[in-house]
Order: structure tokens, then sequence, then C-alpha cells
């Protein structure tokens, strides 16, 4: 499966997403790590077995074995820091103050670029709703030199990614 045949499954109810899905594929303003990072990341993190299937049968060839691993990583440690630190943010004063007490040593030693494990962990974060790492994740980025536009693309690929794993969930439920 790849992002063609992932298009192909897109009803004409949502063909912007189709349109979407295909520009972003081939955007240019990420590095290709970054691009095949963010898909892969974000397509774990929207949860959809046959979005996750064809992303990674599309991207995964174009990341080295570590990278593979990082975007993974990534969807797996922000999975878990997005519930509890939009806890944290939400509960309040009391608990924002006690240490997480969660491993989370991939973040310090992802095995790519800093600012690439990053911007993938803000996609994933942006998916999962959680304002605290967006916040902490974007000034992160730009701190190591990425644009907001590459940040806004970043967030485009997780929007797009998602609403597509949306489209096709509700195609299978109805098959």
């Amino acid at each position: 499966m790849s992002i063609d045949s992932l298009k192909s499954m897109i009803p004409d109810h949502a063909k912007d997403l189709r349109l979407n899905l295909g520009s972003l594929a081939s955007d240019i303003s990420l590095t290709p790590q970054q691009l095949a990072g963010t898909f892969i990341s974000t397509a774990i993190a929207s949860r959809n077995n046959t979005v996750i299937r064809a992303i990674e049968a599309e991207f995964s060839a174009q990341l080295s074995p570590e990278a593979l691993s990082a975007a993974r990583s990534a969807a797996s440690i922000m999975s878990m820091n997005n519930i509890y630190y939009r806890f944290t943010h939400m509960a309040g004063e009391t608990y924002s103050k006690l240490p997480a007490r969660l491993r989370m040593s991939v973040i310090a030693n992802p095995g790519v670029e800093k600012a690439d494990f990053e911007l993938w962990s803000l996609a994933v974060s942006a998916i999962n709703g959680c304002e605290m790492c967006v916040t902490s994740h974007e000034r992160t980025v730009r701190e190591h030199g990425l644009s907001s536009e590459q940040v806004q693309t970043a967030v485009r690929i997780a929007a797009t990614v998602f609403a597509v794993s949306v489209t096709i969930q509700e195609q299978e439920a109805l098959s």
C-alpha cells in the first residue's frame, strides 16, 4: 500500500484530503527525514491501521533504521506525555509541581537530530491536543533553527493525516 492507494480510498466528500495528502507528501520545506518522520509519527498517533501501513510503506525506506525508530518513539512517548502533561496543566498547581516519575530517556537520546525528534513530538502533540507539550516542543524546534513555515508544515501534515485516518475509519465502518 502507498500514498496513492490511500488517496484512492478517500471518498469524494473528502477530496480536499486527497489533494492535501498529495501535496504534503512532496513538500520541500522540510528535509526528507523530517517529512518522512512527521508522516510516520502522526500516522501512528492517528491510530488507524490502514493509514499506518500505507504511510510506513511510502516513507519508511526514506529513513535510516535509527530515524524510523525515532519517529515511532516520538509517537509512543508523546502518547504518554501528552496525557500526563495535559492532566497536570488542567488539574493545576499541585500536580505540576510533582515530579513526573515517568521514564522518557528517548527524548534525551532519540538517535536523530534533536530538531527532527522535537518536530515529530510537536506534530504528535498537536494531534493529541496537549497545549503544554505543543508550546514546549514548538519553542525547542524554533531554538534549533526551524522556521515557522516548517513548524506549520509539520502541523498541516498532522492535521491531514489525522483527518485521513478519521475518513478511512468511517469508510471501514460502513463497509
